[in-house]
Formats: structure tokens, C-alpha cells, sequence
């Protein structure tokens, strides 16, 4: 069966609401990992997404953070939180498996990634070490030899190519060496970014600032991923940056990414 899988930090789902709603009734792709919600589990605006169809999963905190998934499929085995640190309570990290019928199943992660500056703050301290619970997590994931998807706002710059101004941007936790050496490690670990899967062109940006005219001038960054096992490497057939959509009404900082799966005979 064809599986598409979609990533996007909303700033807000309370800001964002009718925004994604009317982007998930026209694309209507099958998974949707969504970061920065910014609210409770309690107040998440669940019944316009399940009128579209759509199962919900949450694992929010209020005014900060907060990550779900959505899926037209059921979703089985929802955990909440990365493992490794029990003392870690922000909301950054919800993990489900979703049924691709007779093509087995996958696995889908919804992860927002800690930005990390200023560089030489307990922040990107931060940033690190979650960034090395991600890729043992990963390992263990590699293990299970199934598909899955590690989809989210990574608030990392992994090459030049991937920012408008890399001078500009050297000195930012984003694109940090130690920062681009972590990420580069899941690729090591044997994971692929989706969309350098599918496509190598330089400026193909995902987040767009608020402030000086980011959009209008394309002074953009990617940043928004999804890191896929080789079992669902194997079956990816299409990324897409749905960039049209930050010049909506009431746009989020960052667009929807959209990877397109075949899992027909598939194995889990």
C-alpha cells in the first residue's frame, strides 16, 4: 500500500488550528508527525482532526514544547518521552506503530529537537546529550530490523546546502561541528534522510524566520527531517517540501515535509 508520512513543527496548535486543518483536508497524507504544539494533552483540539479522519496522540506541555501524531491508521504501542534520561520532562518525543496492512508495519516517531543556543550555555549542553539519547535510541530501534521513521523539527543545518547564508549561520548551535557530527551519526548508524534519498539540490529550505523578510528574500534554512531505517529506505519513492504553505494565512515558521512509502509486501 502507498503510506505517505508528514512532518511539521506548527508553532502552536492553537495559533495554527484552522491552518493545518485545511492543509491535512488537501494533502491528506496517512501520518502526520506535528512538533511545538505548545499545549496540555488535555486541551489538544483533537475532534477537528478526528472529523477528518484522523487518530491522535499527544504527549504536550503547556505553552512549550509538545509533539503528537496523527494517522489514519491505529495507532499501536504509543510511547511518550525519549528514552535514557527519567529526569527529562519536556514534551519533545512521541513514538507509535502504525498497520500498513498486508505490507507489515512502521514505526513513526514524532520528535522536536532542543534548539541549543546560546552555544556556550547549559542549553546546548542540553541539545547534545539529547541529541546522543537519539542515536542510541536509533541503534536499539536498527535492532528490531523493522521500518521507521524518525520524523521532526531537528534544529539542525546538516550542510551548507541547506542554509541560505552559511557564514551567517556558522556560529549557531544549529550548525555547530558538534552539532552536524550527531546528525550525522544516524546516517552513520545506517539511517537516510529522506529527502537527500531523493534529491542532492542545494536550497531547498524548510523554515523561513518571522523577522526581515526571510520569506520574501528565500532566506531560509532545512531543518525539518525525516531520518528513515533501511527497511523503509527500501520503499520510499517521493519527498516533498510543501513550501506554498508559509505564505498562507497565519503560517507556521516551517512548511510540511512529505515522504511517499510503498509498503506493498513489505516486511515488518
Amino acid at each position: 500500500m502507498a503510506l505517505s508520512v508528514a512532518t511539521w513543527n506548527v508553532n502552536g496548535i492553537r495559533a495554527r488550528l484552522d491552518t493545518v486543518a485545511d492543509w491535512l483536508g488537501r494533502a491528506a497524507p496517512d501520518i502526520v508527525a506535528l512538533q511545538e504544539i505548545k499545549i496540555a494533552d488535555e486541551g489538544f483540539p483533537a475532534e477537528p482532526f478526528e472529523r477528518l479522519g484522523y487518530n491522535v496522540a499527544t504527549h504536550g506541555q503547556k505553552s512549550f514544547n509538545g509533539v503528537a501524531l496523527l494517522s489514519r491508521l491505529p495507532l499501536e504501542d504509543v510511547s511518550r518521552g525519549l528514552p535514557g534520561d527519567d529526569g527529562d520532562h519536556q514534551a519533545r518525543y512521541i513514538e507509535a506503530v502504525v498497520s500498513a496492512g498486508a505490507g507489515g508495519s512502521v514505526r513513526v516517531a514524532s520528535l522536536y529537537l532542543p534548539n541549543g543556543n546560546p552555544p556556550d550555555s547549559d542549553k546546548y549542553s542540553y541539545k547534545l546529550a539529547w541529541m546522543d539519547r537519539l542515536n542510541r535510541h536509533a541503534a536499539d530501534l536498527l535492532a528490531l530490523e523493522e521500518a521507521f521513521v524518525l520524523a521532526g523539527d531537528y534544529n539542525v543545518i546538516p550542510a551548507d546546502g541547506d542554509v541560505h547564508d552559511p557564514a551567517a549561520w556558522a556560529g549557531d548551535a544549529l550548525c555547530l561541528p558538534e552539532t552536524r557530527a550527531r546528525f550525522r551519526a544516524l546516517a552513520n548508524l545506517g539511517l537516510r534522510d529522506a529527502l537527500r534519498a531523493c534529491d542532492w539540490r542545494a536550497g531547498q529550505y524548510t523554515f523561513w524566520d518571522y523577522q526581515a523578510g526571510a520569506w520574501q528574500k528565500n532566506n531560509g534554512i532545512r531543518i525539518d527531517h525525516l531520518m528513515v531505517s533501511p527497511q523503509a529506505a527500501d520503499r520510499l519513492n517521493a519527498v516533498t517540501i510543501a513550501r506554498a504553505e508559509r505564505g498562507g494565512e497565519q503560517p507556521s515558521d516551517h512548511v510540511p515535509v512529505v515522504a511517499e512509502f510503498d509498503f506493498q509486501g513489505a516486511s515488518r
